[in-house]
């Protein structure tokens, strides 16, 4: 089943991952794993990048589910160009979205998957509302 990424979302982070000749597997391309490493390397720095630390005693986000779609091969060497969006703030969550190309190849996605994202409460294990902080960036 292929799950299509919205018209309606906003770009919010862009990064280059170098590929390492450790993330292949053994038919030579992009190990599908790794995909996902990337795509939260991406949320976590975006984070970071807008001034929130994760803190395990505190609040912060945890992925509900994740996918994937997987387009064409990405091999070693090179460095992949990762776009990140949100969209669709709820009460306690919303969705993040992620495209991934060669970064000689912009326009050409490879792949691209996404996660609910939720906010939660890490010591109690509850959902909380959306900050009105984050709810503004990723409504707005």
């Amino acid at each position: 089943m292929r799950i299509e990424i919205p018209e309606q979302k906003k770009l919010v982070y862009e990064m280059t991952i170098p590929i390492r000749w450790g993330d292949m597997d053994a038919m030579g391309h992009l190990n599908n794993g790794t995909y996902f490493r990337y795509m939260e390397t991406a949320r976590i720095d975006w984070m970071r990048s807008i001034g929130f630390q994760p803190d395990p005693k505190g609040e912060g986000m945890v992925i509900v589910n994740a996918f994937c779609n997987f387009y064409r091969q990405i091999e070693y060497p090179g460095d992949v160009l990762l776009r990140m969006y949100v969209s669709d703030p709820a009460r306690t969550t919303f969705e993040s979205w992620a495209t991934m190309a060669r970064a000689e190849a912009p326009d050409v996605i490879c792949a691209a998957g996404g996660a609910t994202t939720i906010w939660v409460d890490f010591p109690a294990q509850k959902a909380k509302p959306l900050p009105d902080w984050l709810r503004a960036l990723v409504g707005g």
